[in-house]
């Protein structure tokens, strides 16, 4: 009888977590694909700041190197969306510094 209540107990808990997991599983997925949307818009945004960039500038910000840390992150989560649930992946860190 023990061993009924806790199997019974069990299928509930996981009948009741499933959904739940399922919906959240969803809305990161969402959330990931407003976020990699977002990006390719920032694009917009990087070019115009280097439209204003003083060209002579002693330090200046290296606009490349934002882009292509822009384009590594928003790869990473397209790759996340596309590749199956339980696959680890190799992230490669980014630059951080943009100024030289």
């Amino acid at each position: 009888m023990h061993r009924t209540l806790v199997a019974l107990a069990t299928g509930v808990v996981m009948i009741t977590l499933t959904p739940a997991a399922l919906a959240d599983r969803d809305a990161e997925r969402e959330s990931l694909s407003r976020l990699a949307h977002e990006i390719q818009a920032l694009h917009a945004l990087v070019d115009q700041a280097e439209a204003h960039a003083e060209p002579d500038a002693r330090i200046r910000f290296q606009y490349d190197w934002l882009r292509h840390d822009l384009e590594r992150v928003q790869a990473g989560i397209e790759e996340h969306l596309r590749a199956p649930r339980a696959q680890p992946r190799r992230v490669e860190p980014l630059s951080g510094d943009y100024r030289r």
